[in-house]
């Protein structure tokens, strides 16, 4: 939302009580507590990482301005004011921006109480926090199927390719169930045939054709 003035939005300042990771293990936003103490996801993109954590750190106080999707407790960051004053402002991500670093990822697991539903920034559900810091992320059509384990109080419990950071933990979950002895693959649903296999229209005209040929001859 690179295209959006900043300052036609309105203010919302808090606390960053962490970094959120995405499954590369980049920086893609924080939590913040708002100072009417609501617990906020604010997404930032992660071509922003590096400026973010050159001028704040989780316990700084900061201002954000952005836009919130409908129907999701999310705010999509245009810009941040850290306490230097420092405006840190979505301009686009820089072409010449060099790859994250491959991160090394092993089998992980975990289990516990959903803080806070993780969404992308036009408010698609892409994952969870867990009370213990464990950021857990799934595809968005993935997720769309498990959405009410990942709804804040629910309990969860998941396995995939993880990674320890000094920003915390993420998983990418590739099973999922309510306890670490109850899990099933993760997988979308997938589209259903635009027409069943009695009723083939090219089938029946190919048909057709053959009856009205032989009533012909």
């Amino acid at each position: 939302m690179h295209w959006i003035d900043p300052n036609c939005l309105p203010e919302v300042k808090g606390t960053i009580e962490r970094f959120v990771l995405n499954p590369h293990g980049e920086i893609d936003g924080f939590v913040m507590i708002a100072e009417n103490e609501a617990l906020t996801l604010v997404h930032m993109p992660p071509h922003l990482e590096a400026e973010l954590v050159s001028h704040v750190k989780p316990g700084d106080a900061v201002s954000v301005r952005g836009v919130r999707p409908r129907g999701t407790a999310l705010l999509a960051a245009v810009a941040v004011t850290a306490p230097d004053a420092t405006e840190i402002i979505d301009r686009g991500p820089d072409h010449d921006r060099e790859p994250a670093p491959k991160l090394e990822k092993k089998k992980m697991s975990a289990a516990g109480a959903v803080r806070l539903s993780l969404f992308g920034p036009k408010g698609e559900l892409r994952g969870a926090l867990l009370a213990d810091g464990t950021v857990i992320r799934i595809g968005p059509k993935e997720a769309k199927e498990v959405a009410r384990l990942l709804a804040p109080g629910a309990s969860v419990a998941v396995s995939g390719d993880g990674a320890e950071t000094k920003h915390g933990r993420i998983i990418h979950a590739k099973e999922i169930g309510i306890a670490l002895s109850e899990l099933w693959p993760i997988k979308a649903e997938r589209p259903k045939p635009k027409h069943d296999e009695k009723h083939n229209p090219k089938r029946d005209e190919k048909h057709e054709h053959k009856h009205d040929h032989g009533a012909h001859a």
